[in-house]
């Protein structure tokens, strides 16, 4: 374990999903026609129940910002413009919804306005082989980083912001499977992942950009096919334990380039070698822990 990292722990007893009966008029964000995944009568900015929203869900770009941003291409500009991340506070209640690009600005972070949900997923063969990705050099915070499966959002719709047992954040990652690395949603039935817990974290990616989340940890062990999808995704690979505790050893020197994305490195120092345990062993529901948010913060 990281001998810097502070860790503490916040007991929740339960999940807050918006209410969607409290519908406000005020349907669209800087004049977009609402996004297919919802219906119209989901698509809310929930102002009647939450007079904070507002400052938490204000967006500080426009369009031209974004079309104007030379470090995005034309997939990640869509994904960062149309995709609306849920809002949640330091113990998950949900808050409101934003897009991805206004909930990955550094100053939006910096100002408490950007925590948002997120789940990260560790999917092992039949060899109890982790699978790693290395991110797209076109993506917009960490490219060219290896990090775990997969890990992206739970999106603001009805499917991904159903609490119970954990299934919005499930849908979430069967559907990414299938937009990162091609994985047919056969191949990860949504009850066969194993949700082990949630970290709250914060890191910088650049001057602009940065990541704020409370993260969903989500295991799996499967066989499956997979087709990388380049928008995404530059490489991916299966590692045993030591192949990864060398790839660690390389990003601490700096050799080859080799980085690894922050969530991942906090997952892999402090959870992941007793989790892998389980896996092999067959027991990982027991290492399951829902109820505590584990704050890794520097």
């Amino acid at each position: 374990m990281a001998s810097h990292l502070k860790i503490f722990a916040t007991t929740v007893y339960k999940f807050n999903p918006p209410n969607f009966s409290l519908l406000s008029k005020t349907s669209q964000i800087l004049s977009l026609n609402k996004p297919k995944s919802l219906s119209s009568s989901s698509f809310s900015l929930l102002s009647s129940s939450s007079p904070s929203f507002f400052a938490r869900s204000l967006v500080t770009s426009t369009m031209d910002d974004i079309l104007a941003d030379s470090t995005m291409d034309a997939v990640q500009r869509r994904l960062m413009f149309e995709d609306e991340c849920i809002l949640v506070d330091e113990t998950d209640n949900v808050i409101g919804h934003d897009t991805k690009y206004n909930c990955h600005l550094m100053e939006n972070i910096n100002a408490g306005k950007a925590l948002h949900r997120a789940f990260s997923v560790f999917l092992f063969n039949s060899k109890y082989e982790l699978l790693l990705q290395q991110r797209s050099s076109t993506k917009v915070t960490f490219p060219l980083v290896w990090t775990n499966t997969c890990c992206s959002h739970p999106l603001y719709r009805e499917s991904e912001l159903i609490p119970e047992d954990v299934l919005g954040v499930r849908n979430a990652a069967q559907r990414k499977l299938l937009d990162e690395l091609g994985i047919p949603a056969e191949d990860v039935p949504v009850d066969q992942f194993t949700p082990l817990g949630r970290m709250l974290y914060k890191a910088p990616s650049d001057g602009k950009w940065g990541e704020h989340e409370l993260d969903y940890l989500l295991f799996i062990v499967k066989d499956v096919s997979m087709t990388p999808n380049p928008d995404e995704v530059a490489d991916a690979k299966y590692v045993s334990r030591e192949d990864l505790k060398e790839i660690c050893r390389k990003a601490d020197a700096g050799e080859e380039g080799v980085k690894l994305s922050p969530w991942f490195r906090l997952v892999v120092d402090n959870f992941l070698y007793n989790w892998w345990d389980h896996v092999e062993k067959g027991t990982i529901k027991e290492a399951a822990d829902m109820l505590t948010i584990h704050r890794l913060l520097d």
